[in-house]
This record gives structure tokens, sequence and C-alpha cells, in this order.
């Protein structure tokens, strides 16, 4: 039994020694996980609470991140903008995979018109760049989180069908597929139960990379107002406030940090996913 436990604690470290970014980053999402689920535990101060006499104070032992133009602690703000951002950015990676990758494997299954007329509607979406067509649609829809993130969503599921539909049409001429066939099985069927589940390994990679790229999107529409209205804790728009405020330079540094902080984890943990799943390695 020790002989056992002590392999097993050997074959972890060997793990964490070979794919460290994967764990490193894994680290500090679970960090931010533990700050979401226990904000108002963590937090030392109400989000939104005003203290007009102690407005744009330093950090300091009763303020660690220091009070904003309104008095409000940043730290309590940091930890409970987490509560947006993340959970934000996590849902339009979701939505856009299953909207995105149905209907590019689908198309890439199918082919035919069902395949082009997918294909041409994501050409025209790709066509715009990014930020200005998100940028576009939340300014149309209104300022709000739900409306930036369907432009999130807008934006992204594109990506995701093309990915999927290269990989689906080099996986439907394989010797699986065609003795799948061959036993009489439905070409839906085939579609779902052995071509998806033998493409999954690029797209898991692309999501966790989406994930700090969909964080930065959602704060950059914050910051610009087009996002989450206040006075809601949240990363961009905090940023957004203490913008001008050069002397007061905590206002947006730690909200700033936190975006870095998020995004590079979500860099660590696609790097080392793509470690991991390389069939090479």
């Amino acid at each position: 039994m020790v002989n056992l436990s002590a392999r097993s604690s050997a074959n972890l470290l060997k793990h964490i020694r070979r794919y460290p970014s994967l764990w490193l980053g894994s680290a500090v999402m679970l960090m931010f996980a533990i700050l979401i689920v226990f904000a108002p535990v963590i937090a030392t101060h109400l989000p939104n609470k005003q203290d007009l006499l102690n407005r744009l104070k330093p950090p300091s032992a009763q303020h660690y991140f220091g009070t904003d133009e309104l008095g409000r602690d940043i730290y309590s703000r940091v930890i409970y903008g987490a509560q947006v951002s993340l959970p934000a950015s996590l849902v339009v990676v979701l939505v856009s995979l299953a909207v995105g990758g149905m209907l590019g494997a689908i198309g890439g299954f199918f082919g035919g018109f069902i395949d082009e007329a997918i294909m041409r509607i994501a050409d025209v979406t790709l066509a715009f760049p990014a930020v200005v067509l998100a940028l576009a649609i939340s300014a149309m829809l209104g300022p709000s989180l739900n409306n930036a993130i369907i432009a999130s969503c807008v934006v992204l599921w594109p990506e995701y069908a093309r990915l999927i539909r290269s990989s689906v049409i080099i996986a439907r001429s394989h010797d699986y597929v065609v003795a799948a066939r061959s036993l009489g099985r439905r070409e839906f069927s085939i579609l779902v139960t052995h071509i998806i589940p033998n493409t999954w390994t690029p797209i898991i990679i692309k999501a966790a990379l989406d994930v700090g790229g969909i964080i930065l999107l959602v704060s950059a529409l914050s910051f610009i107002g087009l996002g989450i209205a206040p006075p809601t804790a949240e990363w961009g728009a905090m940023i957004a406030l203490g913008r001008t405020k050069f002397y007061q330079w905590w206002a947006a540094t730690f909200p700033g940090l936190a975006i870095l902080l998020a995004v590079l984890a979500c860099n660590l943990i696609s790097e080392g996913l793509r470690n991991w799943l390389d069939p090479h390695r």
C-alpha cells in the first residue's frame, strides 16, 4: 500500500515536471474559482459600498488595493469582478463551441448545399475584424452583459465551425468510418459516435485559449461602456474609471493585473493541453 502511494506520488510529480504550464495555469484558474465561490468570505468590504471620506486612498491595511473615486474598496471589487468576467467568458466559449461545432460538423460531413450555406455565413462574419463586429453588435443591442455575451458568440462561432469542419472532412475518409458504414450504421450516428469524438483534441486546446481572448473582449466592451452597467464590479469597467488617474495608479493597476493573470492562465493551460495531447510526444 505504501509502495502504491509512493508510486502514484512519483507519477504525479513526473507529470507536473513534464507539463508545468498545464499545472501552473490550472492552479491559477483554481484560485479564481475559489474567489468566485467564496467572494463574500474573502472580500473585506461590500463591492458597491461607497465611502466618500476615503476616496482614492492608496493601498493600506484597511484597503489592500486602495479605493476608487467613490471610496469603494478595489480589493473587494476585483474579487467580485471575477464573478462576471470568468463565467461570462466560459459561457461564450461553450455556446460558440456548441453552435459552431454542430454547424461545422454537419457541413463537413454531409457537404453539398448545407456546407456551402454554413461556410458562406461564416465567411461573411469572419470578413469583419472581431473587435469591430463585437462593438457594432453591442452598440446596436445596447450596453449590458447579456448583449456583450451575444456579440462575443456571434464573433467566435465561425472559428469553431471552420476548425471542426476541416477535422471532420479529414476524419470521414478514415477506415473506421468506412467500416461503420459497411455495418449499416446511420450517417448521423457515425458522425456523432465515431467522427466527433476523434476530432476533439484541437477543439479543446482552442477553447482553453479562447477563454482568455473573450475575457479581453468582454473587458474591452465594458471599458468603452458597452458591457455590464455600473455599479456592478467588472474588471474592464474598473480600468475605465481609473485610466485618467495617473497619480492614483492603483485604481487601474489591480484590475488590469487580474485580467493579465486570468489570460496568462488560459494561455498556459492551452499550451499544456497541446503538449499533453500531442500524439507525437
